[in-house]
């Protein structure tokens, strides 16, 4: 079960914005659309891939879910104990891919293909190196790890083998997700979906096989949901690599026969650790968060039920985020303050919509979804409330996240991370612990709506200074503005 919703979020300006430069270097007289193109009508032509993409790895970490939910409501609060290490795996991973993606990207535009071939061969090895330090704590830490928020014996023993088999087995997931930015380097989006709708279809189709013993297969239970998560990386990096090797043009990898560039390795880091740290700090979230709720084994299940949950709503809206942001991005660098500024509107009203439809689903149907999980008794008085509660962030997190996009785009991104910092670590995890021992698990989710406010009102803040400083004076000669 790859968790992925915190991937391709808030991190991937450069990516866009240096694949369309690639765009614009193929020939002079090629008009680019981010500056021409009706905005609604190239906000939706941006947007449908990486919603698709990223849709469907929610799509497929809830089934995973509902499958190991039929085993016990143990085994669910495990696989959710399990969870903030799945998000570092991805945060490290695809940082790590941001920035090879975005050197890949800047050395073909300036016409240096054997830099842009070491960068992606060099990518290749700092992803393995990226698998040995999740492997060595696999090896060596998990049960220390699980059984920090945990003593009863059945989460213990699932949770130490779930986090072990995904840990240890994710050298091909680690290059999956650099191979995924490569190949979006050379601007190919279509490609990227199909390795990621190919590891999702894999492991729902093995998922039932290998939990429950079907088609003469051993009945290998919460093994069986983390083997069937390993053996989708390992189609989905096969394939990969099949496509880079055969379908990508300008770009040529090699495995060995190369020494490592330590200022590759820097340019690398130099996008990536910014892109790691932001979607970092929603795995110290959820560890910090399940810490707080450790009393509780199903106060634990249904955070994790929330996650999963809430990654289907909040896909498009990332999607939303990823087709804005070079919109901007090229906008404000062409100085054309009306499209910048129309591109945000229309994403807001994009994002505002798609946040308001899943608030009024979790409102209607929150006992449905968490039947969804084989929910019992005990996890729907506890769930029911918990959805109800937490989705009153979902219209202040939309108008956070667009802002967030648009401080990105115009090289603001220290704003985002302030932003993130003070909603996620700041806010959220001291009032929810203030809550439970004041009046419970249930007062504790208003932690969530109270939090998206707060950051709601830090990035308006943010945005207004933003503005005064470097929007407004778009519409001035660029030598004025400098003064």
């Amino acid at each position: 079960m790859t968790e992925k919703f915190s991937e391709n979020n808030e991190n991937n300006t450069a990516e866009h914005a240096d694949n369309h430069e690639i765009e614009n270097n193929k020939g002079a007289h090629k008009i680019n659309k981010m500056g021409t193109m009706p905005i609604g009508r190239l906000l939706l032509s941006m947007a449908w891939p990486p919603t698709i993409s990223m849709s469907i790895n929610a799509f497929y970490n809830i089934i995973d879910s509902i499958f190991v939910a039929m085993l016990s409501e143990g085994s669910l609060t495990a696989v959710s104990l399990v969870m903030p290490i799945q998000m570092l795996m991805v945060s490290i991973g695809a940082g790590s891919g941001v920035g090879v993606n975005s050197l890949i990207a800047r050395r073909l535009g300036e016409n240096r293909r054997e830099e842009a071939d070491l960068a992606a061969s060099i990518g290749l090895r700092m992803g393995f190196v990226n698998y040995l330090i999740f492997a060595v704590i696999g090896i060596f830490f998990a049960p220390a790890f699980i059984g920090s928020f945990t003593d009863d014996a059945h989460i213990l023993q699932s949770g130490v083998i779930y986090l072990r088999i995904v840990t240890i087995g994710s050298v091909f997931f680690m290059f999956q997700l650099v191979i995924e930015k490569i190949i979006q380097s050379t601007g190919q989006m279509v490609p990227s979906m199909l390795i990621t709708l190919t590891g999702a279809i894999v492991n729902l189709i093995l998922d039932p096989i290998l939990i429950f013993g079907l088609l003469g297969a051993p009945k290998l239970g919460i093994a069986g949901a983390a083997i069937a998560t390993v053996i989708g990386q390992i189609c989905a990096a096969c394939l990969g690599i099949y496509i880079c090797l055969k379908h990508v043009h300008g770009i040529r990898i090699r495995l060995t026969g190369f020494k490592m560039n330590w200022q590759i390795i820097k340019d690398i880091y130099g996008v990536g650790l910014p892109s790691m740290i932001m979607q970092s700090i929603g795995s110290v979230m959820v560890f910090g968060y399940n810490a707080i709720l450790a009393s509780s084994p199903t106060a634990v299940a249904v955070l994790g039920i929330y996650f999963k949950l809430q990654s289907i709503i909040f896909m498009p809206l990332f999607g939303m985020n990823q087709a804005a942001m070079p919109i901007m991005g090229y906008n404000f660098g062409a100085r054309k303050k009306d499209r910048l500024m129309e591109t945000y509107k229309k994403a807001l009203m994009g994002a505002v919509g798609i946040m308001a439809i899943g608030f009024a689903v979790f409102q209607i149907f929150p006992r449905e979804l968490l039947f969804l999980f084989s929910a019992s008794e005990n996890m729907l008085s506890m769930g029911i409330p918990a959805l109800r509660i937490i989705s009153l962030c979902f219209i202040p997190a939309a108008f956070g996240i667009i802002n967030s996009t648009i401080f990105q785009a115009t090289g603001n991104g220290f704003y985002s991370l302030i932003a993130s910092v003070i909603r996620q670590l700041a806010v959220i995890l001291p009032v929810a612990y203030l809550f439970v021992q004041i009046d419970g698990v249930t007062t504790s989710w208003y932690s969530f709506p109270i939090a998206e406010i707060v950051g709601l009102i830090l990035s308006a803040v943010l945005l207004r200074r933003l503005y005064k400083t470097k929007i407004a004076i778009l519409d001035m000669p660029l030598q004025e503005s400098r003064m």
